[in-house]
């Protein structure tokens, strides 16, 4: 079973370049303005501490557990210092450090075991080569930082950037365009087996033309990329070691980034061709509003997915057409999002799509997402109860809150302004989760139950969310494509409110669509907090003035 899994991953990548594969056609001059030519010297300090910081885990086949050589680690240091360096000075990475071992994992439940189909292939390697590219890591990453070199609209993999940011972004420009009258079209496009189909040449051109890499620094990108092997284990049994040509490994630290890389050109492609995009990793967003005379939208939109297609040929990367979604958002609810003609991707179009991890309805109503949140909630709730006469009240408040809290919590700040009804059937999530884990019961008033606790209410944690990114914003801990969106308020004439640290509040036409934005709905929830809170000096600090203070107004505790 371990050599038929390993030659199925194999050979699925195998065949999936031989239909997209073209002569690579990458050019472009550098664009950094400096070379970086050869990585610095770790000192002993800075070893100890990234090997602190790091995960414990590893490959199976490590000689040492993990966990074990992390406590020893202080004392073997200075030996793996010297391996560290000298690899880093050479340009060479040692063989065994690029050994991964593959374990199948069913993707969803309830698929069947018996396909290979139904498998992701996951990769553990060893733990000293990620200590190893943690130390490369941080030096690639300060010279793209001052190089400016990162997609500015790729939120994959980045310090301060999520998903969320990325949700936040795309719904403002979205909500602002509905606002001004014009329907939207959404094009969510999906990479087939993306981080395995890597062209090595390809990436090492990039890295060398398009971002600035030379001389020992490349050779070791290009000793990391090439005589990697992987095997496949399963219980005690485990296949030979085959090597891969291709692709960057995953569940390595490098591995993304060096993605990240890869696709940079896809936003030179959309901007020429003025569309609008986002991408998170492998995950790529299209969209353009359509006014009345859509027909030229259209095919700006056809004549770039054109374009993406090309490029993604000549650059080994398959784009799988039939999980490519497409939705529609009409200006208005009430608006039929069928009477406008989407051309070549009528076919495409869907009412609901998931967009990462969130599921958007045409009419952007969230009912679908809040109707799946409810669920799982419940069904995690249920399961739960099996487990609590086994587990103390301080592991019992843990498991709630990384089963529910964080499925009512996870990309909340988009559901401002949605329905109170809609608010109402999250709130019966959370007072359930409140009951359970306090033993009342079901009719049982629960106001003094979330007070006890702490909790906020949902609808205040969705202001809650919003706030805190307004002041990582403003603090310079949020991502440059949102910073954008705020503006400091700056009156007419000499006013005592210039200090007051006020946004200015765009102006919107329909309360159902641009009150909705970010960039009116966060400067008018800032503009109405106390200026204790709004001056407040750190994250921390602003975190817990801001807690008190919605704490206070939902329990009426200070009035």
């Amino acid at each position: 079973m371990c050599d038929e899994f390993r030659d199925f991953f194999i050979g699925k990548v195998a065949a999936l370049r031989a239909t997209v594969s073209r002569a690579p056609a990458c050019g472009r001059s550098v664009t950094a303005t400096r070379g970086l030519v050869a990585f610095e010297q770790i000192s002993l300090d800075d070893l100890i501490k990234i090997a602190g910081k790091a995960k414990p885990s590893g490959s199976p086949d490590e000689v040492m557990p993990t966990r074990l050589l992390k406590e020893v680690f202080p004392v073997v240091a200075p030996l793996i210092l010297h391996i560290i360096n000298m690899s880093l000075s050479s340009g060479i990475v040692p063989d065994d450090f690029k050994k991964a071992v593959i374990q199948p994992l069913l993707k969803k439940h309830g698929l069947d075991a018996s396909l290979a189909e139904n498998y992701r292939p996951i990769s553990k390697l060893p733990f000293l080569s990620k200590v190893l590219e943690k130390c490369v890591y941080h030096q690639f990453l300060v010279f793209m930082d001052e190089n400016a070199i990162f997609e500015t609209f790729q939120s994959g993999f980045r310090a301060l950037h999520s998903t969320e940011t990325a949700l936040v972004r795309v719904l403002n420009d979205i909500y602002l365009a509905t606002d001004s009258g014009n329907s939207v079209l959404l094009l969510l496009l999906d990479l087939t087996a993306a981080f395995d189909t890597i062209d090595h040449e390809v990436l090492l051109h990039r890295l060398h033309h398009y971002v600035g890499i030379s001389g020992l620094a490349l050779e070791w990108f290009r000793s990391y990329l090439t005589n990697r092997k992987m095997c496949v284990r399963m219980g005690s049994y485990s296949s030979e070691y085959s090597d891969l040509p291709w692709g960057v490994p995953q569940g390595s630290i490098l591995g993304p980034l060096l993605f990240s890389i890869y696709i940079l050109p896809l936003g030179d492609i959309c901007r020429e061709l003025g569309v609008q995009f986002h991408l998170y990793a492998d995950d790529c967003q299209l969209y353009l509003p359509l006014n009345t005379s859509s027909g030229l939208s259209i095919s700006i939109l056809t004549n770039c997915l054109r374009e993406i297609k090309t490029w993604m040929t000549e650059n080994v990367l398959s784009l799988n057409d039939q999980k490519t979604e497409a939705i529609l958002f009409a200006p208005s609810r009430h608006c039929d999002s069928s009477l406008t003609d989407c051309g070549s991707f009528n076919g495409q179009l869907t009412t609901s799509v998931t967009n990462l991890g969130v599921k958007l309805d045409s009419a952007l109503s969230f009912d679908t997402h809040i109707n799946g949140v409810i669920s799982s909630s419940f069904f995690h709730l249920r399961r739960l109860a099996k487990v609590k006469p086994f587990l103390s009240r301080h592991d019992l408040e843990t498991v709630v809150h990384a089963f529910i809290t964080v499925r009512l919590d996870y990309c909340n700040s988009v559901l401002f302004g949605v329905s109170k009804g809609s608010i109402a059937r999250l709130q019966m999530v959370q007072n359930a989760a409140a009951r359970f884990l306090e033993g009342r019961r079901k009719f049982d008033h629960i106001t003094p139950v979330l007070a006890a606790l702490h909790w906020l209410p949902v609808d205040v944690r969705i202001h809650f969310k919003i706030l805190l990114l307004v002041f990582k914003m403003l603090n310079g801990l949020a991502p440059p494509y949102l910073v954008s969106l705020l503006q400091p308020y700056t009156p007419s004439r000499s006013l005592r409110s210039e200090n007051f640290m006020l946004l200015s509040v765009p102006r919107t036409c329909l309360k159902t669509c641009g009150d909705r934005a970010f960039a009116a709905a966060g400067p008018k929830l800032w503009n109405k907090l106390p200026l204790s809170i709004r001056a407040s000096t750190s994250v921390a600090v602003f975190k817990a003035r801001l807690k008190t203070y919605f704490y206070d107004l939902s329990f009426n505790l200070s009035n």
